[in-house]
């Protein structure tokens, strides 16, 4: 199955403490954090049920920039965004999309390869702090 660029991993925590713990690494990072989601707080207010999912939205202009001066169409891709859900079976996951797929959606070039391999393995490293665990596909 293809995964779209998209990064799973487990974590041991719920969701809310699987984003804090990510908001407080990504915080300790120097990183700015945009935004805070509440997918399910969301659905319940509109008379819906899902099963906990929130969305972080984060990042540096230092290191997404270089991806808009080379294909303005990054942005929508950008700034970072990472998903902590919970599955049917109580299992919470930790995903987000690898910013080569990023790169390659948007066709960027040669002058964004350093800023996407950064954003990459600083990616793997901010959510390898928060699961405790390396990221699988």
């Amino acid at each position: 199955m293809d995964d779209q660029g998209l990064v799973t991993v487990a974590s041991e925590w719920s969701v809310s403490e699987t984003i804090d713990r990510l908001q407080k690494v990504i915080s300790g990072a120097g990183l700015l954090v945009f935004a805070r989601i509440d997918h399910a707080g969301n659905a319940v207010q509109a008379g819906m049920e899902l099963r906990p999912t929130e969305l972080l939205i984060f990042g540096n202009p230092r290191g997404g920039t270089p991806l808009m001066q080379d294909r303005q169409t990054s942005g929508i891709d950008l700034p970072v965004k990472a998903l902590a859900w919970q599955d049917e079976h109580g299992k919470v996951w930790l995903t987000y999309d690898r910013a080569s797929w990023i790169a390659d959606r948007h066709g960027l070039g040669a002058e964004s390869e350093s800023a996407v391999k950064a954003i990459d393995t600083g990616l793997a490293h901010l959510v390898e702090q928060v699961a405790g665990r390396a990221a699988i596909g």
